[in-house]
């Protein structure tokens, strides 16, 4: 712990009991209204009883007294300096549901995965080393939804990213939703600052929102767009009586491409896993990690404890104090 005092001037005011001594007694001017003749009694039961009570209450205050000036200096416990970037990105990450993800043909370590679970691996190692940035993840089939507003809270985004499941947001394809949902998101961000990565294996099928007309409002709003387009361009499939097929790709390639031009972003075309992490290394040099950095250390305030001790003394001052007063008034009765 590193412990400071924010306005050690305050302990200047540590001699100020002091200046009671100082002070002339006071002088009585009139006589009292009323009279209580157990004063007397009270003062005499003082000077002869040998109990250290009264020191003892007088020590107490002197420590409550200390104790209140330390809490008035405000001590502090001073953590160490943390560096932070003054400015990052605000990313989204728009990701496709639609049933299609699911296809096997991606290639990751001579396996075959399908198209999600290389997202998911590529896209988690891209969002864990975005120091500084900020990221949200936008999930799309046949709507789009929030999945994680945006966060410097990386670890929650590659959480809920690898948590997604086909079909979470129905099985068709919302590029126009997407779009127009980051372009909601991202609207109260620095204007040089918004970015958009969509991926997405297919043509937008569904939505409210046409895709062109959604990248025509992005541009007006200043948010770049980078669109991936993933899977394979073909791949052979069991067909009638099993014999075998080549399904050809739905992926709108001119629709994608337009959609990055609108908005001076890029379209990349990843049909493995090492072809998705070269599109990233890439991203990471369009938009790099801001260098710069802010330094500030994190200050926690000490002052309620001594506080607290202060007024525990008080309290018990006052209680001791008080105790007093019963028995003298019995033996004054008694006395009587």
């Amino acid at each position: 712990m590193n412990i400071v005092l924010a306005w050690p001037w305050m302990l200047a005011a540590l001699p100020l009991p002091l200046l009671a001594l100082l002070l002339p007694a006071a002088t009585e001017t009139a006589p009292p209204a009323l009279r209580f003749p157990y004063v007397d009694a009270l003062r005499a039961t003082l000077a002869s009883s040998p109990s250290q009570a009264p020191r003892m209450r007088l020590a107490a205050a002197a420590l409550a007294w200390l104790l209140l000036v330390v809490a008035a200096a405000r001590p502090q416990n001073v953590g160490k300096t943390v560096h932070l970037p003054v400015t990052g990105r605000s990313i989204m990450l728009a990701v496709d549901l639609s049933g299609s993800m699911q296809t096997p043909d991606m290639r990751s370590g001579g396996h075959a995965v399908s198209r999600l679970a290389a997202v998911k691996q590529v896209a988690g190692d891209f969002i864990e080393h975005r120091a500084g940035d900020r990221i949200g993840l936008i999930l799309f089939g046949d709507e789009a939804y929030v999945q994680v507003p945006l966060t410097l809270d990386r670890d929650t985004v590659r959480t809920l990213l690898d948590e997604a499941q086909i079909g979470l947001a129905g099985t068709q394809t919302a590029i126009g939703d997407a779009i127009g949902l980051a372009i909601k998101r991202l609207r109260d961000e620095p204007i040089k600052n918004r970015v958009l990565i969509l991926l997405t294996d297919g043509a937008s099928n569904a939505g409210n929102i046409d895709p062109l007309k959604a990248a025509d409002l992005a541009a007006q709003e200043g948010v770049r767009i980078y669109t991936i387009g993933v899977g394979a361009d073909e791949m052979v499939v069991p067909g009638p009586f099993g014999m075998p097929q080549v399904v050809h790709s739905d992926l709108d390639e001119d629709a994608l491409r337009a959609i990055a031009q609108k908005t001076g972003g890029r379209y990349f075309r990843a049909t493995d896993v090492a072809a998705l992490t070269k599109i990233y290394a890439l991203l990471d040099k369009i938009e790099p990690v801001s260098k710069d950095q802010q330094s500030w250390r994190p200050v926690e305030e000490l002052y309620a404890w001594p506080l607290a001790a202060a007024l525990l003394l008080s309290v018990l001052i006052a209680l001791s104090a008080g105790g007093w007063l019963p028995r003298i008034r019995l033996a004054e009765v008694r006395h009587a």
